[in-house]
């Protein structure tokens, strides 16, 4: 039988995670915003629309990251330690995603 005190460390507030999701998938778009709209001379052979899979992938996987960074906010609340520990892995979950993400949203064009 699970406890209702147990249950309540895993619970994250939809506000939060909204919040969360919202702010790593803005971090995303604008990173790869940067990163498109620097391209002066595109492949033709890319298509007319070639823009579209990375702007919809990468902040896809910007807001994976921030969610996963709303389920550890409540780790930040323990002690010293936890809190810089949950800070260091939120921060590493949220880089890996958005590499993947970035990696799979480009692939095609910019990496054949």
């Amino acid at each position: 039988m699970i406890h209702q005190n147990s249950l309540r460390l895993f619970s994250v507030p939809i506000a939060s995670l909204r919040k969360g999701m919202a702010i790593g998938g803005l971090i995303a778009l604008f990173i790869i915003s940067l990163f498109l709209f620097s391209a002066h001379n595109p492949n033709p052979a890319w298509g007319k629309f070639w823009m579209i899979k990375p702007l919809l992938i990468v902040p896809l996987a910007g807001a994976a990251g921030g969610a996963f960074f709303s389920f550890i906010n409540p780790f930040h609340y323990r002690s010293n330690w936890r809190k810089a520990l949950a800070l260091v892995v939120g921060v590493l979950v949220f880089m890996i995603g958005l590499w993947l993400g970035t990696v799979l949203g480009l692939n095609g064009t910019y990496w054949n």
